[in-house]
């Protein structure tokens, strides 16, 4: 790749220079600043917080939700002092210190729930016992007491966001003992000439609690719902991994089996091609021939843990039931010609071209470059119907180059049967290697599966993309 020489990129804001070569000093450039709106949209957050009050899902349903509370708070701390003066007769200025902590209390109750219950129970207590004396002095039927109607609504609203904020045992505790406030106002100190409030309160104070609650559970449980499926799909994916890197241990193991038989082999023959050898020779070459023997034997018993009974060739492009049996031998690339009439026979239209000269590879590495274009041809298949595919074969100097390219599908696509880790299965083989693979969409509707596959199984990380061709 040619080198590009770094090119200093211009002045956005270039300080404007006089024809006669005077520098004219400029004020300085300040970054936009972010809106009102931005800023707003930065407080409310993309996500609710555990302080957010209910219906708060999304962002608008946040700011309403704020906005509905702060209108409520506002109207019962203009309407409130009125009220209270004009049925309990005291003055404007005593109903106003009275009610303005229970309109706080709302605002308060959504970062502080329990200080903002304790404050509003407080304030309608306290109207309720300065209001007590001027009980008998008013004409029937009388003023509502012991809670008066600002009273009522800020203290639901103040156990609402209780419930919705902290567990159910505070729930059922504010809830006791607002009731039993209630009932020894109107039970035990009531006097003069009132309408009772007190069962409509203890009555739509439940009412709310139980929603409050109810909300909060369900919250909960979509949340634990939420962390139980997070950990379900991980522990499905480590799973698939684990179950793609046994299938790739099975098939590598007659590779390994066939290098072990023949330094066996070897070490068994070699002392009739020596005249005479010596005591020390035979020795050696005993002790690689049993060592070899051991080992075969510990692959058997590998082989037996990681296959299964009836093991069927996930990759295969046959009906059920054709896969390979235990002891076929592994594929190489010489068989991707048959695996290609078999992929035009299945209906797709697939062409084939080889670049370089070809060239014997590791067992490895023509195993893991037969199943990678394979598994390719089947997804193809599987997702693209009736599409064209092209498989190119690049023989480079430090490795083999892999590339299938599908064009979008003619017809419907189907529900596929698969699990859908065809993808992971040839990464994992790629990587085993010490390459890569690239899977990706093409711009026009198609798929493009590209890899790499070191020829010697032990490439420089320097240098593993093929001659003339980019790291895909």
């Amino acid at each position: 790749m040619p080198k590009v020489d770094h090119v200093q990129p211009a002045d956005p804001n270039p300080t404007p220079t006089p024809s006669d070569g005077r520098h004219t000093p400029t004020r300085p450039v300040h970054p936009t600043r972010p809106t009102r709106l931005r800023r707003l949209r930065t407080w409310l957050g993309e996500a609710p917080s555990r302080c957010a009050p209910p219906l708060s899902k999304y962002r608008w349903l946040r700011l309403i939700s704020y906005l509905l509370l702060g209108w409520l708070a506002l109207g019962i701390g203009l309407t409130g002092p009125q009220e209270v003066s004009g049925s309990y007769g005291l003055t404007w200025s005593d109903a106003f210190l009275i009610v303005l902590p229970q309109a706080a209390a709302i605002v308060l109750a959504i970062r502080r729930p329990f200080v903002a219950w304790a404050v509003s129970l407080t304030g309608a207590t306290t109207t309720a016992l300065l209001a007590r004396p001027h009980l008998t002095a008013v004409p029937d039927p009388g003023p509502n007491w012991p809670w008066s109607v600002h009273a009522l609504l800020a203290q639901a609203a103040v156990l609402l966001l209780l419930a919705l904020r902290v567990r159910l045992r505070g729930t059922v505790v504010a809830l006791t003992v607002t009731v039993l406030v209630t009932l020894v106002l109107q039970g035990g100190m009531a006097t003069g000439r009132y309408s009772g409030t007190g069962t409509l309160a203890v009555a739509l104070f439940v009412v709310v609690a139980l929603i409050g609650a109810a909300l909060r559970s369900r919250s909960e449980a979509r949340s634990e719902l939420v962390q139980q499926t997070t950990i379900t799909a991980e522990e499905r994916a480590r799973r698939t991994l684990l179950e793609e890197r046994s299938r790739i241990a099975r098939e590598l193991h007659d590779v390994v089996a066939h290098h072990m038989s023949v330094i066996s082999i070897q070490a068994q023959v070699a002392p009739h091609l020596v005249e005479r050898p010596s005591d020390e020779l035979l020795e050696n070459l005993a002790g690689i021939r049993n060592n070899a023997l051991e080992a075969l034997t510990e692959l058997r018993r590998v082989l037996g843990v990681l296959r299964s009974e009836n093991p069927e060739d996930p990759y295969g492009l046959g009906g059920p039931g054709t896969g390979a049996a235990p002891d076929a031998p592994q594929p190489t690339l010489d068989r991707l010609d048959a695996l290609m009439e078999n992929t035009r026979a299945a209906g797709l239209d697939v062409s084939a071209e080889v670049v370089g000269e070809i060239r014997p590879y590791a067992p490895g590495v023509e195993l893991s470059a037969y199943r990678i274009v394979q598994e390719a041809l089947s997804n193809a298949l599987r997702h693209a119907p009736g599409s064209r595919v092209h498989v190119e074969v690049g023989h480079f100097p430090n490795g083999l180059h892999l590339l299938v390219t599908n064009s979008p599908p003619l017809h419907p696509v189907p529900p596929s049967p698969g699990a859908g880790h065809g993808l992971l299965g040839m990464r994992e083989r790629a990587a085993m290697l010490g390459g890569h693979l690239v899977a990706a969409r093409t711009p026009g509707g198609g798929f493009n599966v590209t890899a790499f596959l070191p020829g010697d199984l032990t490439p420089d990380p320097a240098d593993t993309t093929p001659t003339g061709e980019e790291t895909p």
